[in-house]
């Protein structure tokens, strides 16, 4: 029964993401859900209880591994080399698993974050605060040019990697391809890489 269980919440989880992407937390019907989803409407109730608390899952669902992708940064390693690679890695890869996913926080971000909850924000801010520290430490140490400002760089990481989820059609259409491919990706995270490095005047 929990195998179902869990079976049935991630169809109905994946199925919200991608009515929300679409159609936005107003214009979702918890009926759209479920027939997306391939299951009852109330299945949608009695996993979720209400299309808010489905929303809130959806954006857990994004919270969760938008943290993991700090990792990095709380580990051993002190040159930002690595780190800085493994970050942009993580975070590609994110919109490439979560893209609807990804395309919901955007949204909920963009229109003032009212149902976010205070935690996840805290959790959020907390977390970037961290990072612009430890940015700002090796800038003071030398190992970051001192023309780059720790907040903008993490802010263009943050553009430049969830674009290839929340502008998905513009890259679709300007690449000519429905979908990217892993070598794409591939190619993505060594360019992005490459133009956060040499312009951080890192070397490796």
């Amino acid at each position: 029964m929990s195998r179902i269980r869990e079976k049935n919440q991630d169809l109905i989880l994946t199925a919200a993401s991608e009515v929300f992407a679409e159609k936005g937390y107003a214009g979702a019907k918890t009926s759209d859900i479920a027939d997306k989803a391939g299951l009852p409407k109330a299945n949608v109730y009695y996993y979720f209880q209400s299309k808010k608390n489905l929303y809130q899952s959806v954006l857990e669902s994004i919270i969760e591994p938008l943290m993991e992708a700090y990792i990095p940064f709380e580990e051993d390693d002190d040159h930002p080399a690595p780190v800085l690679s493994a970050y942009i890695r993580s975070k590609l890869e994110i919109s490439r698993t979560l893209p609807h996913a990804s395309k919901v926080f955007a949204s909920e971000i963009m229109h003032g974050a009212p149902h976010l909850s205070p935690e996840m924000a805290e959790q959020l801010h907390n977390k970037a605060r961290y990072i612009i520290a430890r940015l700002q430490s090796w800038k003071d140490r030398g190992l970051i040019s001192p023309a780059i400002d720790p907040q903008h760089l993490l802010f263009s990481i943050w553009a430049s990697t969830q674009t290839y989820a929340d502008f998905g059609w513009q890259i679709s259409i300007v690449s000519g391809k429905q979908e990217m491919s892993d070598e794409d990706y591939e190619a993505a995270a060594a360019t992005l890489t490459q133009l956060v490095l040499h312009g951080c005047g890192i070397t490796q």
